[in-house]
């Protein structure tokens, strides 16, 4: 006999299906039926659950940048100042490494935001991120945003491939910002 979800279950399913579906290929790029396949329901049942496929989308866009959060909450805990920001960044770039859908839903998110509620939600989730990182570190400005320019470039050089046979500059790039590849 199947187990019965809840409501709340399916929707984590799918939440998780559309992760998948969004981070390779967009949210125009990306149909309703292929994440609802990958989630094992029905197409119907999908706008049952998050009426439109924006909607679903955008519940998929926050709960990317949710996760990003506790991420880099787990990784400083207990922890302030500079070695807060270095744990964070440790956690960031070994979650490159391991698994590049968020890093490629959250990219797929940034070229998305044409769309003014699409842009509304990003905005929000990675100004949850930049909150925390300021409040955790303490840290000035301009440390927040080397931060932030390190990782944005983390993200667009683990877009190209990092791990995959990386080109010598990629290699150098990426140790002087603190890892080996």
């Amino acid at each position: 006999m199947a187990v019965r979800l809840t409501a709340e279950e399916r929707r984590s399913e799918v939440l998780d299906a559309a992760l998948e579906e969004f981070a390779a290929a967009g949210f125009d790029g990306t149909s309703t039926e292929d994440i609802a396949r990958r989630a094992g329901i029905s197409q119907p049942y999908l706008f049952r659950l998050f009426g439109t496929k924006k909607e679903l989308y955008i519940a998929t866009v926050a709960r990317c940048f949710r996760e990003t959060l506790e991420m880099f909450q787990r990784a400083a805990e207990g922890l302030r100042g500079e070695e807060a920001l270095h744990a964070i960044g440790e956690a960031y770039r070994d979650q490159l490494e391991r698994d590049r859908t968020a890093l490629r839903a959250q990219m797929q998110a940034y070229a998305a935001c044409d769309d003014p509620e699409i842009c509304a939600a990003v905005r929000a989730g990675y100004g949850d991120l930049v909150a925390y990182v300021r409040r955790v570190s303490d840290a000035d400005w301009p440390a927040v945003w080397s931060f932030f320019a390190t990782g944005m470039m983390l993200n667009v050089m683990a877009s190209m491939g990092l791990t995959n046979e990386p080109d010598p500059w990629m290699v150098e790039l990426f140790e002087g910002c603190g890892k080996g590849v």
